[in-house]
C-alpha cells in the first residue's frame, strides 16, 4: 500500500510541476523525495527507478549540467532537420503582431488579457454615419437592375458615394477622409452588404490598395497629393498584383521594371521602364490611379550596385502612355468593376514609387503588412453583413409561407438550418467585431486575419445555401423580386479572392501561425541563424517544458480534474474551460507534428489545414465569449451562445479526431488521443432543442431578431423596395394573424365554409359572411395576405428576354 501511495504521489507531484511549467528543479525535488522514501520505507525497485528518473531530469533540465553535452548535440540536430525559412516567408512571418492567436499556442491562455481590450465603441459621427448615410446608400440599390440591367451601380449612388467620402474611410481626417476605426469600418460594410457590388466597390479602396499603402509609407509629396484625391473620390484608385501566372504565389510575378533614363519633354528622365499584364484587379475598368506590383531590376547599376532589387510598388496615373486600362472580367453572379490591366515599355520616374527610393525592393512586406489589416476586415464584413440580411429574409420568409396550414418556421426540416445560418451569423457578428476593436487597439492580427478570412466566407457560403434552401423556389427564379439569388451566385468570389480559401487554410493558418505565435519556434529558429549555443539552450528547453505542461494540461483537464479559473459566468464558464483544454491539446499536437515530420510537414497539407482548424475553432469561440462577456444579453441569447460554442468546440475535436486518424507516426497518434481526449469526445451536434427555440425566435418579432439584424437597413425609407423592412412589419402583426388563420383554418375543416374556398383570400370573404371574424379582421387579413403575395411571387419575362442575339431565337411554335 505504501508503494502505490508514493508512486501516486510521484505521478500527482510530476503532474502538477509539468502543469505549472515550474521546471526542473522542483520535478527534481519531488522525485528525489520519494524515490529516498521508496528506498528506505517501501520498494527498493521503485525507489531506484524514481531516482533514475530524477537523474535524468538533473543531467537533461539543469543548465550547468546540459550545457556541456546535451545542448550542443541537439543544436547540431535541430540546424539539421529545422525547416528553412526563405526571405519571402521571413517576411511574412515578421508582419503583423501576434495576440489572442499567441495565448491560444501556450495551453494556458489568459483570459483577463482579452478582457482586458475593452470596447471603446464608435463615436456619435461613426454611428450617425452608419444610421443614416449607409442606408441611403443601401437604399438606392436595386440588386437585379445592378447585376442585370446597368452592370454598374446607378450615378446617383456613385455621387453619393463620392460627396460622403465613402472611399476614405481609412484615410485621416487631416486629409480630407473619415478617420474611422477599424469597427466603424466593418459596420459600414456589414451594412452595405445588403448588395455585393455595393460592398466590394466600397471596401476594396479602404484595404489593401494605394490609400493605406501611401498612409504607411507614402512620401509626405504624394500623401498631400493623392490621400485628399481618394478621399473624396477624384481619385478612383486600384491596386495590380496578380496576373495570369502570379495568382496564391504572388512573390512569383513575372511583371518587370528596369532602371533606365528616358528623354520627356527634352529632359533626361531617371525612372523605371515596366511590362505587365494583371488579371481580376477590382475598380480597374475606372481606375484614375493604378497602384502595381513588380520585380525591379537594375543592370546598368543606376542606383547601386544590386541588380535584382525585389519587388516594388509604384503609383500609376491612368493616362500613362504605353498602358492599358478599360477593358473588365465579369466576375460570377454580380458585376462588380473588375478588369485586366496591361502595360508594355511603360515609362514612369522613379517618384512614382510609392515611398520613394528607400521603398524599393520592401514592396512584398508593405503588402503583406497592409494585408494582415485589410483581410481582417472587408471580405468577414462582407460575410457578416449577408448573414445578418440572410437570416432576416429567411427568418421572416419561413413564417410567411404557410404549408399545410402552419407556417414552414413551425416545421422542424425548416428549423435545423434556420437555426444553423443564426449561429453562423452570431459568430461572425463577435469575431469580426472584437477582431476589429484589436485592431483599434494597435493590433496587426496577421493570424486572425487568414482564420476571419477563409472561416467567415466559408460561414457566408453554407448561410446562403440554406438560405437558398429556405427559401426554395421563390430564391432560384431571378428576377427584381428576388433579393437573394444573385448574392448566391456571386459567393465564390469571396471564397477565391484575397487568399483562395484553400490555400489559406491549408498552408496558412498553421503554417505562419505555428511559427509566428508559437512561444518559442521563433526564438529557436533564429538562435539557429545566429548560431547563438546560448539563445537555443533557452529557447529549446523551455519549449520542452511547454511540450511535458500541455501534456499535463491536456491530460488532467480531459480527465475533468483541475479545471482552470476563468472569468466568466455561469453560461460561458464552461466553454472559456474547454476551450483552455482543448488549447493544451492543441499545443501538444502542433509540437508533436512539428517534431515527427519536421520540414516536411509543410507538404503534409492536410495535416496542416486540420490543425488550422483546431486553432480557428478556438479563436472564433473565444470571439463570442468575449461577446457575450462585454454585450448586454437579451431573451433567447443563451440558447444562440450554447449552440454557437458547442458547434464550434464540436468542430475543433472532430479536426483532432481526423487529424490522430491521420497522423503518419501511428503509436505518437494513439498516444495523442489518450493523452488529449482521454475520455473521448465532449461536443457533437447541438442539440435540436436548441435549433428549435433558435429557429422561433429569428422567425418572429423578438429581442433576438432585433439583435441580430443590428446595422441593416431594415427600414422602408429608400429609393427602391426593402423585404427585410417588410418581413418585419408583417412579423410585428404575426399573432393577430396567426389567431385569425386559426379561426379560419379550423372553421373550414369543420364545414362551416364553402369547400371551394381554397385560397386564403377566399376563405377570408367566407369567414366573414359567415360572421366569423370582424370587418376591421378582414380588412386587416386582405390587406396582409396581399403584402403576403407579392413577398411569395417571382418574375416572369418575355420569351425572349435573356436572349442577347434576336437572330438565333427559336421559335418553337411560330404559327
Amino acid at each position: 500500500m505504501l508503494t502505490l501511495i508514493l508512486l501516486l504521489a510521484a505521478i500527482v507531484g510530476l503532474l502538477v510541476v509539468m502543469r505549472r511549467e515550474a521546471g526542473a528543479l522542483p520535478a527534481l525535488a519531488v522525485l528525489a523525495v520519494t524515490g529516498l522514501a521508496s528506498l528506505v520505507a517501501a520498494s527498493a525497485v521503485l525507489g531506484v527507478i524514481l531516482l533514475a528518473g530524477a537523474a535524468v531530469v538533473a543531467a537533461a533540465g539543469l543548465p550547468t549540467l546540459r550545457g556541456k553535452w546535451l545542448t550542443p548535440r541537439l543544436f547540431a540536430m535541430f540546424k539539421k532537420v529545422s525547416p528553412k525559412v526563405s526571405d519571402t516567408e521571413r517576411v511574412a512571418l515578421e508582419a503583423g503582431s501576434v495576440a489572442w492567436d499567441g495565448e491560444l499556442f501556450t495551453g494556458r491562455p489568459d483570459w483577463q488579457a482579452l478582457l482586458d481590450a475593452r470596447d471603446d465603441g464608435l463615436t456619435d459621427e461613426e454611428r450617425a454615419f452608419i444610421d443614416h448615410q449607409c442606408s441611403v446608400a443601401a437604399g438606392m440599390c436595386n440588386a437585379w437592375e445592378i447585376a442585370k440591367e446597368r452592370a454598374d451601380l446607378p450615378q446617383e449612388l456613385w455621387d453619393h458615394l463620392k460627396r460622403e467620402r465613402y472611399f476614405g474611410m481609412i484615410i485621416p481626417k487631416a486629409y480630407g477622409g473619415l478617420g474611422f476605426s477599424a469597427k466603424a469600418q466593418s459596420l459600414v460594410l456589414q451594412k452595405l452588404a445588403i448588395n455585393e457590388t455595393l460592398m466590394v466597390t466600397v471596401g476594396v479602396p479602404n484595404s489593401l490598395g494605394p490609400g493605406e499603402l501611401l498612409l504607411k509609407y507614402g512620401t509626405d509629396e504624394q500623401k498631400n497629393h493623392y490621400l485628399p484625391r481618394l478621399a473624396d473620390g477624384r481619385e478612383i484608385p486600384c491596386f495590380g498584383l496578380t496576373g495570369p501566372r502570379a495568382g496564391s504565389d504572388a512573390t512569383s510575378l513575372p511583371d518587370t521594371g528596369v532602371v533606365c533614363r528616358q528623354m520627356v519633354d527634352g529632359q533626361e528622365v531617371l525612372g523605371v521602364r515596366l511590362n505587365f499584364e494583371k488579371r481580376w484587379i477590382t475598380l480597374a475598368p475606372i481606375a484614375t490611379v493604378v497602384g502595381l506590383a513588380f520585380r525591379l531590376f537594375d543592370p546598368e547599376k543606376l542606383l547601386g550596385d544590386e541588380e535584382d532589387r525585389g519587388i516594388t510598388l509604384a503609383l500609376i496615373p491612368r493616362d500613362t502612355a504605353g498602358m492599358e486600362i478599360g477593358r473588365r472580367h465579369h466576375p460570377i453572379g454580380s458585376p462588380f468593376l473588375n478588369g485586366p490591366i496591361k502595360g508594355k515599355d511603360v515609362f514612369v520616374p522613379l517618384d512614382t514609387i510609392i515611398g520613394g527610393t528607400e521603398m524599393i525592393g520592401q514592396g512584398w512586406r508593405m503588402l503583406v503588412e497592409c494585408l494582415s489589416i485589410g483581410r481582417c476586415i472587408t471580405l468577414p464584413s462582407g460575410a457578416t453583413g449577408t448573414a445578418r440580411y440572410a437570416i432576416g429574409w429567411s427568418g421572416g420568409f419561413a413564417r410567411i409561407r404557410r404549408q399545410f396550414n402552419v407556417p414552414v418556421a413551425e416545421m422542424e426540416g425548416v428549423q435545423e438550418p434556420l437555426a444553423r445560418m443564426t449561429a453562423l451569423g452570431y459568430i461572425a457578428q463577435a469575431a469580426v467585431y472584437q477582431t476589429a476593436n484589436t485592431i483599434d487597439r494597435g493590433e496587426k492580427p496577421a493570424v486572425p486575419s487568414a482564420i476571419l478570412k477563409s472561416q467567415l466566407t466559408e460561414f457566408q457560403r453554407q448561410i446562403l445555401g440554406d438560405a437558398m434552401d429556405i427559401h426554395g423556389g421563390k430564391a432560384v427564379t431571378l428576377g427584381p423580386r428576388n433579393y437573394l439569388g444573385i448574392g448566391y451566385s456571386a459567393n465564390p468570389v469571396a471564397i477565391t479572392v484575397e487568399g483562395a480559401n484553400i490555400m489559406t487554410r491549408n498552408l496558412m493558418i498553421f503554417g505562419q501561425g505555428a511559427i509566428r505565435c508559437h512561444p518559442y519556434v521563433l526564438e529557436e529558429l533564429a538562435a539557429r541563424d545566429a548560431d547563438d549555443l546560448q539563445a537555443f539552450d533557452r529557447a529549446f528547453f523551455g519549449h520542452a517544458g511547454l511540450i511535458f505542461g500541455n501534456a499535463a494540461r491536456a491530460l488532467t483537464q480531459g480527465l475533468g480534474l483541475g479545471r482552470p479559473a476563468v472569468p466568466f459566468d455561469g453560461e460561458a464558464e464552461r466553454y472559456a474551460q474547454e476551450v483552455a483544454r482543448l488549447s493544451a491539446g492543441f499545443g501538444l499536437c502542433a509540437d508533436a507534428a512539428m517534431a515527427s515530420l519536421g520540414a516536411t510537414l509543410k507538404l503534409r497539407e492536410m495535416l496542416s489545414a486540420r490543425l488550422g482548424d483546431v486553432l480557428s475553432n478556438l479563436y472564433l469561440t473565444s470571439m463570442v465569449l468575449k461577446q457575450w462577456h462585454e454585450g448586454d444579453k437579451v431573451e433567447g441569447e443563451a440558447a444562440l451562445l450554447h449552440y454557437s460554442c458547442q458547434l464550434l468546440l464540436g468542430r475543433a475535436e472532430q479536426a483532432l479526431d481526423e487529424l490522430f486518424d491521420n497522423l503518419p507516426h501511428r503509436a505518437l497518434a494513439h498516444l495523442l488521443r489518450r493523452v488529449v481526449m482521454p475520455r473521448g469526445r465532449r461536443f457533437k451536434r447541438p442539440h435540436d432543442d436548441l435549433a428549435r427555440r433558435i429557429a422561433q425566435a429569428v422567425s418572429r418579432e423578438s429581442a433576438l431578431r432585433t439583435k441580430l439584424l443590428a446595422n441593416t437597413w431594415s427600414t422602408d425609407d429608400g429609393a427602391q423596395p426593402n423585404p427585410l423592412a417588410q418581413y418585419n412589419a408583417l412579423l410585428a402583426t404575426q399573432e393577430r394573424a396567426e389567431a385569425l388563420y386559426r379561426t379560419v383554418n379550423k372553421a373550414y375543416a369543420k364545414g362551416e365554409l364553402p369547400a371551394e374556398a381554397l385560397h386564403p383570400e377566399q376563405r377570408i370573404e367566407a369567414a366573414l359572411e359567415a360572421g366569423l371574424i370582424s370587418a376591421d379582421d378582414a380588412t386587416f387579413m386582405r390587406e396582409r395576405e396581399a403584402r403576403v403575395l407579392e413577398l411569395l411571387s417571382v418574375d416572369d419575362f418575355e420569351y425572349d428576354a435573356f436572349v442577347t442575339d434576336k437572330s438565333k431565337v427559336l421559335r418553337h411554335h411560330a404559327a
